[in-house]
């Protein structure tokens, strides 16, 4: 047995074979089966996103450190040959030792060849090179006991007769949080319990195949959800954001409102997590993630970042680490590293965050499509978008055009956005596609990976900033429009790649993948056999009449259900 003082480690067995693992297991002498008591995440992994869901999976929940390269760790002289405890672990950053809460200390995924480099060199070698990630645990309702303070300060309070201190039933009742687990009967541990105490409800995987309506009953639980998953995002945990997203459209498709967490347990995408947070909400009222995160300044800076029209949240993240700190910092520090997007997006920051009413989107519709129309007569418009699914209220306005006759859709939105902006409806043109165009229309076959981006959702595109003309004697503010021509024979999926929210339209491509060998996007459908486009909207059946029966078409011809617009929120 070695005699170097590791800090406690937890071992991940993901990677390795039994024989390693038992080897392993027999020579790491401050091994912990408890990841919480470690400091350490031993692992054979090289990827943070892969470090992260293995802690995620344990339910160890944190957020990363900025200087993560910078952290080492060392033991306490005078224990250096003690048994490792969780506490006795010393966190150095950048020089400063600082002594961590155990809820709060630093945990580290660290390359497996650290150990094995440091007994072959009977040394504990620098973390430098061998971390994987390392972020600080986050306060998390499953991790709040506060039990002990309870009983001590029941004690001191008992022993003092109470003088000039709160009755312990008030520090009791301060103190108290809701039990994670939840109390199950062990006849509710049988399967077919369980199947029959469920409500009727499809257990797909896939939202596309599931009704989730504009306002479902458990809209509130769900708000929170969202916010979790916003900081994920800001935080540029995408694993993180893809688990919550799946979790939010099982919810919103479920049609009863939760009446215990266990039902949560069974739902597909939720699990034991989402059942925990369901129980702390339930008797609280709140979550403790989301009230952090409200609170959290750096979190403030990259959302109010990542509201930019143009950024997304690595940008954003980006300029946060640059030293800028609100829309002035872009604007003295960084205005001519923008893209004409971006910078249309800060000069017009507080007008895109407006919302628009669906009078207005309708309006907005009705201009388009009279200046369509006078380019080619029988040019025809839908609103997509969130106003499609029903919202009262949006962030911006989508519209699909299209015309039966092909050679009409040529060109069509260069000459479009040209009579927008010489009627002053259009005030900007920040981007403007003719990949479809450019291609004469004909949709591109699939090549798999070699594709490198081309051929999938090119349908010529105009991205234009419009002045709202609700009032002509005062222009109100600027509005974000996004405009999209497609040829007649694929119509059907351009609106439907455009009228689902985002995890509706993930699951349906992982649908179509699955279930059917196919690739799908808003330009057409692919075989993954042999590349071909194949055509769902004409066939047999020929042309459609309009844009709902094209859409209907491609539903029916992948083997699912029609489900209206407006229940194709999986928020």
């Amino acid at each position: 047995m070695t005699s170097l003082a590791f800090p406690p480690i937890f071992l991940l067995p993901v990677h390795l074979s039994p024989e390693q693992l038992q080897q392993l297991v027999e020579t790491i002498p401050t091994l912990t089966s408890n990841i919480n008591e470690a400091s350490l995440v031993l692992g054979n992994v090289t990827q943070r996103k892969r470090a992260l869901f293995e802690l995620r999976k344990r339910h160890v929940l944190t957020e990363p450190l900025e200087s993560a390269l910078h952290v080492s760790v060392s033991r306490r002289p005078e224990d250096a040959d003690s048994h490792a405890t969780s506490s006795d672990t010393v966190i150095t950053m950048n020089g400063d030792n600082q002594s961590a809460h155990r809820e709060d200390k630093v945990i580290k995924v660290v390359k497996l060849s650290w150990f094995t480099d440091s007994l072959r060199q009977h040394e504990l070698l620098p973390l430098e090179d061998y971390i994987v990630y390392a972020g600080r645990r986050m306060r998390t309702y499953s991790h709040v006991r506060n039990s002990d303070r309870v009983v001590a300060e029941a004690s001191e309070t008992q022993g003092t007769g109470g003088a000039g201190r709160r009755p312990f039933r008030e520090k009791l009742h301060r103190h108290f949080q809701p039990p994670s687990l939840f109390l199950r009967t062990t006849s509710e541990h049988d399967d077919n319990n369980n199947q029959s105490d469920m409500p009727m409800f499809p257990m797909t995987p896939f939202s596309c195949q599931r009704r989730a309506p504009n306002n479902p009953p458990n809209k509130a639980f769900i708000d929170q959800l969202k916010q979790i998953r916003e900081k994920r995002l800001l935080l540029g945990d995408q694993i993180g954001v893809r688990a919550y997203s799946t979790s939010i459209a099982t919810l919103a498709a479920y049609p009863y409102a939760v009446a215990d967490p266990a039902e949560l347990e069974k739902l597909p995408g939720c699990g034991t997590k989402i059942a925990e947070l369901y129980n702390e909400w339930k008797w609280t009222g709140k979550l403790s993630e989301v009230e952090e995160a409200q609170s959290d300044p750096k979190l403030c800076v990259i959302r109010l970042f990542y509201m930019i029209w143009g950024v997304g949240d690595a940008t954003a993240r980006e300029f946060y680490n640059k030293g800028w700190r609100d829309l002035d910092d872009i604007v003295q520090y960084g205005w001519n590293s923008l893209t004409r997007v971006q910078q249309i997006g800060v000069k017009y920051y507080d007008e895109f965050q407006q919302t628009i009413p669906r009078e207005e989107v309708e309006a907005i519709f009705d201009t388009v499509l009279h200046h369509a129309r006078n380019i080619h007569p029988d040019c025809r418009v839908i609103i997509v978008g969130g106003y499609r699914r029903g919202k009262e209220r949006n962030g911006d306005v989508d519209l699909v055009v299209s015309h039966p006759d092909e050679s009409a859709t040529y060109n069509l939105v260069s000459r479009l956005v040209d009579s927008l902006e010489q009627s002053g409806d259009v005030t900007h043109i920040l981007t403007l596609s003719l990949r479809n165009s450019e291609r004469g229309q004909t949709p591109v076959s699939w090549r798999g990976n070699s594709t490198k981006g081309t051929g999938f959702d090119t349908l010529d595109k105009a991205l234009v900033p419009q002045a709202s003309r609700m009032n002509i004697a005062s222009p109100g503010p600027h509005r974000r429009v996004d405009i999209i021509v497609s040829p007649w024979k694929t119509v059907g999926c351009a609106i439907l790649g455009w009228s689902g929210e985002t995890t509706f339209q993930r699951d349906l491509r992982i649908y179509c993948k699955k279930k059917m060998l196919l690739k799908f996007d808003s330009s057409g459908v692919r075989s993954r056999i042999n590349g071909s486009w194949v055509d769902l909207e004409g066939g047999k059946t020929g042309v459609a009449p309009d844009f709902v029966t094209a859409e209907k078409r491609v539903f029916k011809e992948l083997g699912l259900e029609w489900i209206a617009p407006e229940n194709r929120c999986t928020g």
